[in-house]
Formats: C-alpha cells, sequence, structure tokens
C-alpha cells in the first residue's frame, strides 16, 4: 500500500514514526522551513526532521492542494493520512487517493472539533480524551468515523504530557485503521452534528491569567495546565511578566482551614474577606507555606514560576532572593 504522510508539529512526527514501523511511508509532505526564535533561523519542522532521520522523502509546499497537487497525483497514493497538517485540502485533492484520506485527530469527535483539542479538553475539565481516525472531507474535522481510542487525562497532567501519550496512541489508531482498510472490514460512521463542539487556534495572548474570570482555584489550575508548556500561563508582578508553570489549588473551607492553619495570625487577618479587595493578592510569600494568592472565595499556591529574565523554580527558591509583600495583586 502506498501511503503519503502529511504533518507539521511532533505529534504529526510521532504518528508517522510509529506508522512507518507498520506500513513503510513513501513520502512525507510538510510545511516549508520558517524561521523560528529570537533569531529568526530558518527551521525544519518537526516532521521533516523526523522523515529524514527514517530516511522518508520529504515534499514542502506552502499549499499542498494548489502547488502540490500534480506531484501527489504523480505518486499515485493508495491513501493520504494527515495528523496536524494544518492546511485546507480541496475536493481536487481529497480525491487523489484509492482509499481516501484519513486524519488523525486528538479529540473524541465530534467534540472539540479544531485546532487546539487537546489545551480544551483539559481547559474544560474533561476526564478522558482520545484520538479519532476519520475521514478528511471539506468541512474541518466532520468527516466519517473510522475509530476511536480513549485515555483518561491525569489530574495534574500538562498539556504538553497529555500531547505526547496521545501521540504514541494516535500512531497506533492509525496503523489498526489502515490494517481494517487492507483487510475490507473498515466502515465508517457519521458524526452527530448535534454533539459537535469547535475550538479555536491558541496564541500567545491566550495564556494571560485573567484572575478576575475564574471562580475557583481548580479552573485556574487547569488554565496553567492546558497553557504548559506553551504559550505558558503568564501573569505579572512589579511590571515583569511571571510566568506559572505548576500550581496547588485549595478548594473548599475544609482544604481552606487545614492550609490556614499552618499560617502565622498575620496571614490569618490578611485573608479576612473583607480584606480582599482584588482577585490575585498575595497571601502568602514565605519560604514555609509558598507562595499564595486569594481571590472569588479560593486560594492557589503558584509552585512553579519563572519571572522574567530569571530561570524557572519552586516559589520557596523564588521567594528566598524575591520577597513579595502582603497584599500585593499579581497582574496589576
Amino acid at each position: 500500500m502506498k501511503i503519503v504522510f502529511m504533518g507539521t508539529p511532533d505529534f504529526s512526527a510521532a504518528v508517522l514514526e510509529r506508522l512507518h514501523k507498520s506500513y513503510p511511508v513513501s513520502v512525507a509532505v510538510t510545511s516549508p522551513d520558517k524561521p523560528i526564535g529570537r533569531g529568526y533561523k530558518t527551521q525544519p519542522s518537526p516532521l521533516k526532521v523526523k522523515s529524514e532521520s527514517l530516511n522518508i522523502p520529504v515534499l514542502q509546499f506552502a499549499k499542498v492542494s494548489k502547488e502540490g497537487i500534480d506531484d501527489i497525483k504523480s505518486l499515485k497514493p493508495d491513501i493520504v493520512v494527515t495528523a496536524a497538517f494544518g492546511q485546507i485540502l480541496s475536493e481536487e485533492f481529497l480525491n487523489i487517493p484509492k482509499y481516501g484520506v484519513l486524519n488523525v485527530h486528538a479529540s473524541l469527535l465530534p467534540k472539540y472539533r479544531g485546532s487546539s483539542p487537546i489545551q480544551h479538553a483539559i481547559l474544560n475539565g474533561e476526564k478522558e480524551t482520545g484520538i479519532t481516525v476519520m475521514r478528511t472531507v471539506k468541512a474541518v474535522d466532520a468527516g466519517d468515523i473510522l475509530l476511536a481510542k480513549k485515555l483518561e487525562i491525569g489530574k495534574s497532567e500538562t498539556a504538553g504530557e497529555l500531547f505526547d501519550r496521545l501521540a504514541v496512541l494516535g500512531g497506533e489508531a492509525i496503523v489498526e485503521a489502515i490494517s481494517l482498510l487492507e483487510s475490507g472490514k473498515a466502515e465508517f460512521i457519521p458524526q452527530n452534528e448535534s454533539e459537535a463542539t469547535h475550538c479555536s487556534m491558541i496564541s500567545k495572548a491566550d495564556g494571560k491569567i485573567d484572575f478576575d474570570k475564574f471562580t475557583s482555584a481548580s479552573e485556574i489550575d487547569r488554565f496553567v495546565r492546558a497553557m504548559t508548556p506553551w504559550p505558558s500561563a503568564y501573569t505579572s508582578i512589579g511590571g515583569k511578566t511571571l510566568k506559572v508553570y505548576k500550581t496547588q489549588a485549595i478548594d473548599g473551607m475544609e482544604d481552606m482551614m487545614y492550609i490556614l492553619a499552618g499560617y502565622s495570625n498575620r496571614l490569618r487577618l490578611q485573608f479576612e474577606p473583607d480584606m480582599i479587595k482584588q482577585n490575585g493578592t498575595v497571601v502568602s510569600a514565605d519560604s514555609e507555606m509558598g507562595l499564595v494568592i486569594a481571590g472569588n472565595g479560593y486560594l492557589l499556591r503558584l509552585k512553579e514560576i519563572q519571572l522574567e529574565g530569571s530561570r524557572r523554580m519552586t516559589d520557596v527558591e523564588f521567594l528566598n532572593g524575591h520577597p513579595i509583600e502582603l497584599g500585593t495583586v499579581l497582574g496589576k
């Protein structure tokens, strides 16, 4: 079976590697090399790097449906597989391969169609997510489903960690999907449009923590995990950006009283409801209890942080060199 694989980021690279072990890929297609980082040095996509390490020929197109359609037609592929490719495919392109185009998507469709399903599954407090292999159509992630595989989301799992696990699962899923096609046992099931949800692309600006919009520490904890490692959750203090990588949610009066029992009398007074004027107020900043903020009836410890111009460290390490006055409001 002649397979053309198309993708761009690390997710697609991991899926390609697993697929290639079972079904050798003839050609990999990805976007052109792009300038990345502060120095704007041109770098290849992770898929190109992985393909070259596997000795798979690589084609690069900004718009494969226009620039590369003749090249793909000349390959006469049996199937085209996409995984986080990021380009819209034309009807003409979709009709090229014998078995059509299959997409490996990191959610349990029809939920979380779009470009950020992993982050939004964490943001919304989902207990599980998974991989869906579907037939690609003109509408985004709306094609008939061939198979789906589930996994549980860990209580403290970040988007980056979940990304890695889903990439492995995605590789297993596409191998199984192609096996079903090859054996003639493939059955495609239409998606239930009434259950469809959509998620848009996440930008760097989306990582800013707006303490006023959250109603619990658990919500902020999910936000931080969803934005880690990119674009990273961040706030500010003293005019500098403060990135937040790990938090400890303290929700409910029982948890609050347990934590407060270890604080000094000064902190207990500081935490009186009428003393907390703004969400994101610092109510603890010492080496014993760490950096804790309050807001909307919750407490949240910022356990791992990074101040602009400094290294990533625990809150206790940070406070040893950067004392913070109680009552300071983050993000202001």
